[in-house]
């Protein structure tokens, strides 16, 4: 992701691992009638006008309405808030953000996968109808005034957990394959989409490259290996409280780790991109929550790290043999090894092809000075802290951009998402082997 800027690999097969516990019927309904509001007025009594944040607010908009009509997931939001208005308490609350939750994350791959019923006349491959029905859930926390005392660190907590759980940050056990006890794992992240004050159709191809890929198994000549996916947002807050590391943090460590770790997210225009090099450094462009701030990246309290914090953090992927194996049509695969620093003992950034020189100041990384580079560098230092030698890196995916018209969607905006995930899955496929 810059500010600027299922199908199968060589020697590669993606399937489905064992199936898990299915979206649950309490969530994911027969689709309502098109047109119908979501968070009909009967869901709603218990919500106040004010408390959304200002990302939740864009949900009220056309365009996330029609999202969420056509793709069934209005109802979900519906059902989320009829049984959050008839809570009777926090701990009754807690349950219903953990059910609902969990089960809005299976639906979703679910529905990428077309391994359920998929509702509404939406391309199945879309990640937008989860942004926007994690949205809905959340701005309904936000706006809840049940008829008991309600904290803010206890509202705080209950939309925390719904942002983890519908991510898949919680959902951290690796399928099983049947038959097999001794394959791989790897972690495959994605992003929410972004920059939608300018153009709310927005999506982002690594979302719905993570879904796709949530619980794939790649055979290759090498052996066996699993995927576990997840999705980050697009705020700098999250980031600075840790939540990379405390999603990240257990596929470092623990009986099982992960064998390999891949962020990826949206780039630019035309062509993959690799990461060699991650940068601590902050450009404080506009988030998601229209916020941002210059500065170095700030390493949450209590978790391994480096120290003193490193200016640098490496990609550990085989880089030079998943250009060779994966580039090909229509998007080329590029080894990114360029950075902008401040040399030692300058004071005026310069940009350097060939990766950092000694002792200089990162001021952005291959992948920019946003929130894809930051979720590089904390990943790969993660894997420094913790003393794992696996593969580690980023992926930018080409930017996902729409056809003429102003339609949510078109057959060249669906046929390039889908050509963007089975390249990320055999780039994936790729950095295991």
């Amino acid at each position: 992701m810059s500010t600027s800027n299922v199908g199968s690999g060589a020697g590669a097969r993606l399937q489905q691992a064992a199936p898990r516990v299915a979206a649950s019927a309490l969530i994911i309904a027969p689709v309502i009638a098109l047109g119908a509001p979501a968070q009909a007025d009967e869901a709603t009594g218990c919500l106040g006008e004010d408390g959304a944040t200002v990302e939740e607010e864009l949900i009220a908009e056309e365009i996330p309405q029609e999202i969420l009509r056509r793709s069934g997931f209005a109802s979900a939001v519906d059902r989320f808030t009829r049984d959050l208005c008839e809570a009777s308490g926090v701990d009754d609350a807690g349950a219903i953000v953990e059910r609902h939750g969990d089960a809005l994350w299976r639906a979703a791959v679910e529905r990428v996968q077309e391994t359920g019923d998929v509702d509404g006349d939406l391309s199945a491959g879309d990640d937008r109808p989860l942004y926007w029905a994690r949205l809905g859930m959340t701005s309904a926390l936000n706006r809840w005034q049940p008829d008991f005392e309600l904290g803010e660190a206890d509202r705080a907590a209950l939309v925390a957990d719904m942002d983890r759980r519908s991510r898949g940050q919680d959902d951290a056990d690796f399928p099983d394959v049947p038959g097999r006890s001794d394959v791989r794992r790897v972690v495959v992240t994605g992003f929410d989409p972004f920059q939608l004050d300018f153009d709310i159709r927005q999506a982002n191809p690594s979302g719905a490259a993570a879904l796709a890929l949530d619980g794939a198994v790649i055979e290759t000549d090498e052996g066996t290996a699993v995927v576990e996916a997840m999705l980050f947002p697009v705020r700098w807050r999250d980031f600075t409280d840790g939540m990379v590391e405390q999603a990240l943090l257990p596929h470092y460590t623990g009986d099982r780790p992960a064998d390999a770790v891949i962020t990826v997210s949206q780039g630019r225009p035309g062509q993959f991109d690799l990461e060699a090099h991650n940068g601590a450094w902050r450009g404080g462009a506009p988030d998601n929550e229209s916020v941002g701030t210059e500065e170095t990246v700030p390493i949450p309290d209590g978790v391994p790290t480096v120290t003193p914090q490193p200016q640098w953090s490496d990609s550990s992927l085989d880089r030079a043999a998943i250009v060779e194996e994966t580039t090909g049509e229509p998007f080329p695969v590029i080894d990114n090894t360029e950075v902008t620093e401040i040399p030692a003992g300058e004071t005026e950034p310069v940009v350097r092809p060939d990766g950092p020189t000694p002792g200089s100041e990162a001021r952005a990384g291959g992948g920019g000075d946003y929130l894809s580079n930051e979720i590089a560098y904390r990943n790969t230092l993660l894997r420094d802290a913790t003393g794992r030698d696996v593969p580690a890196g980023h992926v930018h995916t080409p930017i996902l951009e729409f056809g003429s018209g102003e339609t949510v969607t078109d057959p060249e905006f669906e046929e390039n998402r889908a050509t963007i995930v089975r390249q990320v899955e055999d780039i994936v496929a790729a950095a295991v082997r």
